[in-house]
Parts: C-alpha cells; sequence; structure tokens
C-alpha cells in the first residue's frame, strides 16, 4: 500500500499500551481522516508489528499514550527511526467504548439493555488508538491552519 498521503495529509501510527495488549491504528490526516489499519496486538508483538506497518504505511509519526507500559513501547519504537510523541490518552476509553457501540451495535435481546450497562464482547483498545491519531491529527491541522 506504500505511500497512503493525500497532497495535504500525514499518516500517523498510534497505539494505545497495555501490560498484556495494545491498540494500534494508521491514520491518514486527510480532509476526512481515514482509518487505514486498527488491531489490537498482543504487547509482546508491539516491535514486530510496529516494523510491519510502518514498511507498510510509511508513518510519519508514531504516537504513544501516556498509560501502562509507555516507556517500555516507546523504547521498542524508536528502533523505527521515526518520531515518537506520548499523547494524554485522558477520557479515551470513554470515548472508544461509545464509538465501539456506535459500530457496534448491539443485536436481538442486548438491543433492550442500556448500553450503559453492557461491556463490549472483545477489546476496543485500537478504537483508543484511533482516537489518539484523530485527536493528534486535528490538534496539528488547527496548529497549521493559524
Amino acid at each position: 500500500m506504500g505511500n497512503c498521503r493525500t497532497k495535504n495529509g500525514s499518516v500517523v501510527l498510534a497505539i494505545d499500551p497495555g501490560s498484556f495488549k495494545c491498540g494500534v491504528a494508521v491514520v491518514a490526516g486527510d480532509p476526512d481522516m481515514r482509518v487505514l489499519h486498527k488491531a489490537v496486538v498482543d504487547t509482546v508483538d508491539i516491535p514486530k508489528t510496529i516494523s510491519g506497518l510502518c514498511s507498510r504505511y510509511s508513518p510519519d509519526i508514531i504516537l504513544i499514550g501516556n498509560g501502562t507500559t509507555s516507556e517500555v513501547i516507546a523504547k521498542w519504537a524508536k528502533n523505527s527511526g521515526l518520531a515518537i510523541e506520548i499523547v494524554d490518552e485522558h477520557f479515551t476509553t470513554v470515548e472508544a467504548r461509545a464509538r465501539y457501540f456506535l459500530e457496534n451495535p448491539p443485536r436481538g435481546l442486548r438491543k433492550i439493555i442500556p448500553i450503559s450497562m453492557q461491556t463490549p464482547p472483545r477489546s476496543y483498545d485500537d478504537y483508543v488508538a484511533v482516537i489518539l491519531a484523530e485527536r493528534y491529527l486535528a490538534y496539528t491541522k488547527r496548529d497549521n491552519d493559524k
């Protein structure tokens, strides 16, 4: 997939670090902020995942949430040679949970149970990574527009 950039966009690789699993997302910062890739991977597989995603999408920067294991993930990410930025994760889990249910609405009998009382049937750390990327891209776009 080589170069995923549009005229004015950049591509970021975002990682929501965790002790056992991490959310990863590659997001293009074009006007649509397209999600090119998202997944939940085992933390021990992050070095291999970073390498593969960098080869496939050529991101401009790696964003790492400032939560659990962020320092370890940052050390691994340095091997990519890309700029690394630790970013604030406040409220991303709440936002990600809401987005997960927006994109994957409950079905059957679960439709009658309030969303606030439900737990997603799978990990949604990948949604957190997407939100980290979108926040960063929106912030940098605002700065560039000034």
